[in-house]
């Protein structure tokens, strides 16, 4: 009787002790989505779809992007007030925040996940941090508003001047840090991707209507135009929003880019990087994004046609179906494999989400002026 009522005490305190402990969520599974008016950021869990914490104290997340530690612990934010801020997914606080400029747009981890660049518009150039402690460890000024940065193999950072026309490569896997510089890129080179096997950094050009692309496993990479006047006859539109090329699609064998001013997307040959075909839109497109598998292409548009989001069938190049999911539809997110497609929509104040195989909503979360939304499967793809 002694040890049976041993053994029930020991059980009762057990269950008691489990009750206590905070519940555990596995980061593989979690995203942050950005709330741009309030300086928030929300923990979200994919397969709950659910709010696991709203964290606050980013500042000014007007034009905020995320990168994840390899771990998928740790989310860095890039605000547009040139605020870096470590976000601890696990605890759910943030760890540590430094302003490091006055205007920044974007940033990049380092493939090995140590280093963290800041692209800044004010004062220019690119600022390079130690992932852990946020201390300084590089600094390149440019005297020029600094674009499409993104990280490339062997702790590079690769990174373009709107200003000077250039594209500098960084690279950090020496003791000492060293600069190549790429000139006749283009004029206004306004963003820029780097592909999946780190080969190709390609820059949009706003100036001069075409892009640039560097062959980033030549020894000594020089630019090369590709769809040179791709409007060339056609009076341009006025631009309300710039396309984002870091949202590229490559669906198989095929680039699809969004044209700037244009209400269209470019199918480009992957290999030769010459032009295939386009696709007539519903407007001017800011993120052309491939569901993971390359079936189909999820487009969404500039004012004043920014609640409207058109799925593409790549095979055909064709429109497949058109969803309206309400005002300022800002950035969707494909789950790592596809299955399902996170859309905020920001002046609703909410995330939408959509069944990709069927197109149906299947669920929704409230967000306060929700924009971008990053999952933590980015953390192991290149230039994410």
């Amino acid at each position: 009787m002694k040890r049976l009522l041993t053994a029930l005490l020991f059980g009762a305190l057990s269950a008691a002790a489990l009750s206590a402990e905070p519940e555990i969520h596995a980061t593989g599974d979690l995203g942050v989505v950005i709330e741009r008016a309030t300086g928030s950021v929300l923990i979200v869990d994919q397969s709950d779809r659910d709010v696991l914490a709203r964290v606050m104290g980013f500042g000014d997340l007007s034009h905020a992007s995320v990168v994840f530690s390899p771990d998928q612990r740790f989310a860095y934010i890039f605000g547009r007030d040139g605020g870096l801020t470590k976000l601890d997914l696990v605890t759910q606080a943030i760890v540590d925040r430094v302003m490091q400029a006055g205007n920044s747009i974007g940033g990049a981890i380092s493939d090995d996940g140590t280093l963290v660049a800041v692209s800044n518009y004010e004062p220019g150039g690119v600022r390079v941090f130690d992932a852990k402690t946020l201390d300084l460890v590089a600094d390149f000024p440019t005297g020029s508003k600094t674009i499409g940065l993104v990280d490339a193999p062997g702790r590079r950072f690769v990174f373009s001047l709107w200003d000077d026309g250039e594209t500098w490569i960084a690279d950090l896997s020496g003791d000492t840090p060293s600069v190549s510089k790429i000139t006749d890129m283009g004029k206004n080179p306004y963003d820029a991707l780097i592909t999946g096997d780190g080969r190709r950094y390609v820059v949009g050009l706003f100036g001069e209507d075409g892009l640039s692309t560097l062959d980033l496993w030549s020894d000594h990479p020089q630019a090369t135009r590709i769809l040179p006047g791709y409007g060339r006859g056609e009076t341009p539109l006025p631009v309300y929003k710039m396309p984002h090329l870091e949202g590229w699609a490559l669906a198989g064998d095929r680039f699809v880019l969004p044209a700037v001013g244009r209400h269209e997307v470019l199918w480009l040959d992957a290999h030769r990087l010459t032009e295939l075909g386009r696709t007539r839109t519903h407007g001017q497109p800011v993120f052309a994004v491939a569901r993971p598998d390359g079936r189909h292409v999820w487009v969404n548009y500039a004012h004043p046609h920014n609640n409207t989001i058109e799925v593409i069938d790549t095979r055909s190049g064709e429109v497949l179906r058109t969803l309206t999911p309400g005002p300022a539809v800002l950035h969707m997110e494909f789950t790592a494999r596809g299955h399902q497609v996170w859309v905020s929509v920001r002046d609703a104040g909410r995330i939408d989400i959509y069944d990709t195989q069927t197109f149906e909503k299947i669920d929704e979360i409230p967000a306060d002026t929700p924009s971008g939304i990053f999952f933590t499967a980015r953390a192991h793809r290149l230039g994410l």
